[in-house]
């Protein structure tokens, strides 16, 4: 519990990171960051996703139109909140010298991503119009 408390006071104070053992080779650290800016982007465009589906497709029924977006917002809120956490986790790991962690997060996001597409292929398919 506290090394989660620590590293949740890493997201606000990422100078503190440089009290973690031992400064790696300047690539890795902007590596890691360059991870961090691509989890970003995915999160952006999931947000942009769930946006788009509520106001691009009105004739879809309210409640399916609603879950469809709720879903890839919420992904989008995971994924953005993941991308600094997996950052502050993989800086440890790397300053410390051990194994860069590792998250079933991604597969995770790649189901909840896959069943919000199912979803929306049934609805372009078969419709889902508004009574």
């Amino acid at each position: 519990m506290n090394d989660f408390v620590q590293g949740l006071r890493l997201w606000f104070a990422p100078e503190r990171i440089r009290d973690e053992g031992d400064t790696p080779d300047y690539r890795f650290s902007l590596a890691n960051e360059r991870t961090f800016l691509a989890w970003i982007r995915t999160a952006l465009a999931l947000i942009g996703g769930g946006f788009a589906v509520d106001q691009f497709l009105p004739d879809l029924a309210w409640g399916v139109r609603a879950g469809l977006a709720l879903g890839l917002l919420a992904a989008g809120v995971l994924c953005a909140l993941r991308a600094v956490n997996h950052w502050v986790r993989c800086e440890r790991a790397m300053r410390r010298g051990e194994d860069l962690p590792v998250s079933r997060f991604p597969a995770l996001l790649a189901l909840a991503v896959a069943v919000v597409a199912v979803a929306m292929v049934v609805v372009v398919v078969f419709g889902w119009e508004a009574r």
